[in-house]
């Protein structure tokens, strides 16, 4: 798939989020721009998939907006968020089982407005890209883990994005999968031109993929910028690397 031209930009301002006494998300800004990757880290609970779940729409914010070149999507319905160049992952892999790969990376440009003739051609690129090709006609639900992590990349990078939202897509493998999944991730900003929001644990992976870092703590941004000036904060080795990562 072809490159866009122009930068876009990602704009997250204060966003908040409270479930009854519980403020999951508090006054959280980030900047994303296309060809970059910016890795959310955190400990457990902190509030990365509640941003996320807010920024692509599946949760209603309390306060703040979500902007794309200006334009503010704080209020867009989340199945409309695609079309505004916004896609995302989920922890939890949600694939239409029963469907081929190609099938699932048809449905992902199909649902943004892509003709099926166009959405076909996508589909045999990016399994190509995934290292899919193989199992193109196969059932999802007869893939393995690591195979399924990489089509659901493939079936949100068919609708076209300028923002792809990861969480936690390196869950469930293993040293050898993950570094496959850096040196096919590592790429993608340039290639495809669009910015990458990622959250995952793994911090070989994090501190090797992401232009920058931003820390959350308890619903709060404690830390962001490069990823050895993060790794060195004092409140991040704290709060969540330990005392080895110093």
């Amino acid at each position: 798939m072809e490159a866009r031209e122009g930068t876009a930009s990602l704009i997250v301002d204060a966003l908040s989020k409270r479930f009854g006494s519980l403020k999951a998300v508090d006054d959280v800004s980030l900047h994303l721009e296309t060809g970059k990757i910016l890795g959310l880290i955190g400990p457990n609970g902190s509030g990365k998939t509640t941003l996320i779940n807010i920024i692509t729409g599946m949760l209603k914010k309390d306060s703040g907006q979500v902007s794309i070149d200006g334009h503010d999507i704080t209020a867009i319905p989340a199945y409309k968020i695609p079309q505004y160049g916004l896609v995302r992952t989920y922890q939890t892999i949600r694939l239409f089982k029963n469907l081929t790969c190609t099938e699932n990376v048809e449905i992902g440009a199909i649902g943004v407005g892509i003709p099926r003739r166009k959405a076909q051609r996508a589909a045999v690129e990016l399994l190509e890209e995934m290292d899919l090709s193989s199992k193109a006609d196969l059932l999802a639900q007869g893939l393995t883990f690591r195979d399924q992590r990489l089509l659901e990349i493939a079936r949100a990078l068919a609708a076209h994005p300028k923002f792809l939202l990861l969480d936690e897509p390196a869950a469930g493998l293993n040293e050898g999968e993950t570094d496959e999944f850096l040196s096919l991730l590592k790429p993608l900003p340039a290639a495809k031109h669009l910015g990458i929001l990622i959250v995952d644990h793994d911090m070989r992976l994090m501190m090797q993929l992401c232009d920058r870092l931003q820390v959350l703590n308890y619903g709060k941004t404690i830390a962001e910028g490069l990823p050895d000036d993060v790794r060195k904060n004092p409140e991040v080795i704290q709060a969540y690397l330990g005392s080895a990562a110093a």
